[in-house]
């Protein structure tokens, strides 16, 4: 070591801990879910009208899920486990 260079303690650490990391895949597995709500209803003939795609679960509870699931993902990333 030189005469310039002082020891220095560098502590590596990683910016999300255990908690933060749960609440991420509680997130993923909620917007997941609303993506799996909002798909098939189609119908095989493509000349008749399906109207089970405009249903509650389609138009409101898919998309609720998932603005959930991304509240999630943002309360995940900004709190603070060690408070």
């Amino acid at each position: 070591m030189s005469k310039n260079q002082q020891p220095t303690d560098h502590k590596k650490y990683f910016i999300f801990e255990k908690k933060n990391y749960q609440f991420m895949f509680i997130g993923l597995a909620v917007i997941a879910l609303g993506f799996i709500l909002m798909a098939g209803g189609g119908s095989d003939d493509p000349n008749t009208f399906n109207p089970d795609i405009y249903n509650f679960q389609r138009i409101r509870l898919a998309p609720t899920l998932i603005l959930l699931g991304f509240a999630i993902e943002v309360y995940a990333i900004l709190l603070n486990p060690k408070k």
